[in-house]
């Protein structure tokens, strides 16, 4: 467990180290040696969660999308409601969000055979979770009869575009919370059924209040399979572990490979991808290495490329 833990600590560690990068440079400008020294791990133990920058892009954008489930409400509009407000406050105080949509609107090699892997996904997958929820509001009888939910996502995520890159020009988003406030007040009620406004709750500290609740409610879940393990641990001798059983430092040999091979610097992974795993070694077991575990271990003999 413990392992594992540290193997999580790790991917959020180069996730956040990643996103700050990205946030400041650009993808195109952004280099995997800056994030690796930002993150403080080794080459190694990031090329077992990530194969590529790309990749890792690709996992901050992931990262960003997975707020976390959010407490129910009375009706699906205040959930809608609560994802703008929600997606506001992130832009302002959180990396990995900022990264996201840096991501999905950079221009960089958009005249370059591919152009941009990340434009625009951001917003579809923000799209397509709105249409989700303005579909269930329609069911259980929160629109009016004119409303299309996929159209009424659209000029959503649209709209919010717009506004949240205007408040970043202007003041780096500082007025956002109150311009999106300001976009569902005018929305709102040319798609909502009258008797379900008032109960609407569009107050500035929403975002911060909903956040609150839920981090309580994890911590309570957390704790509770806390003492179900410590519980099943104490009932059951076979899941104590041998002390004397030594641990392989693989994300420290594959650190030594990478060293080895100049494709690593240049952001993307030898070819065949990630570094292969030792035999009856997981990559997790390397997961969580430190730049200063990752360089103690010397190369094996004849220990070349990981490709």
């Amino acid at each position: 467990m413990a392992r594992q833990a540290r193997a999580i600590q790790t991917r959020k560690s180069i996730l956040l180290a990643a996103a700050a990068v990205f946030d400041e440079r650009g993808f195109g400008t952004a280099t995997i040696t800056e994030i690796i020294a930002r993150a403080g791990v080794t080459k190694g133990a990031l090329y077992f969660h990530f194969s590529s920058k790309e990749e890792l892009a690709l996992g901050v954008i992931a990262a960003q999308l997975e707020l976390g489930p959010l407490p129910a409400q009375r009706t699906k509009l205040q959930e809608l409601a609560d994802q703008g407000l929600l997606f506001a406050h992130q832009l302002h105080h959180d990396p990995l969000t900022r990264a996201s949509v840096g991501l999905a609107m950079d221009q960089w090699g958009e005249k370059a055979e591919g152009g941009n892997p990340f434009h625009g996904r951001p917003f579809q997958s923000w799209t397509d979770r709105l249409t989700e929820l303005l579909v269930e509001a329609r069911e259980r009888g929160e629109l009016l009869p004119h409303v299309d939910p996929a159209e009424t996502a659209e000029l959503l995520a649209g709209s919010f575009t717009g506004i949240q890159w205007t408040s970043q020009i202007l003041c780096e988003r500082k007025d956002l919370t109150r311009r999106v406030i300001v976009l569902f007040r005018h929305l709102l009620p040319s798609i909502a059924m009258p008797q379900i406004l008032p109960t609407l709750d569009l107050a500035p500290d929403r975002a911060e209040r909903l956040l609150a609740s839920r981090d309580a409610a994890l911590e309570a879940e957390d704790a509770s399979i806390d003492e179900e393990d410590e519980a099943a641990a104490e009932t059951d001798p076979a899941s104590e572990t041998d002390p004397a059983a030594p641990e392989i430092d693989t994300a420290s040999q594959a650190d030594v490979a990478s060293e080895a091979d100049p494709t690593w610097e240049a952001g993307a992974a030898p070819e065949g991808g990630a570094v292969p795993e030792r035999q009856g070694v997981t990559a997790l077991e390397g997961d969580g290495v430190t730049a200063e575990e990752g360089n103690r271990s010397a190369a094996p003999e004849g220990h070349g490329s990981a490709a």
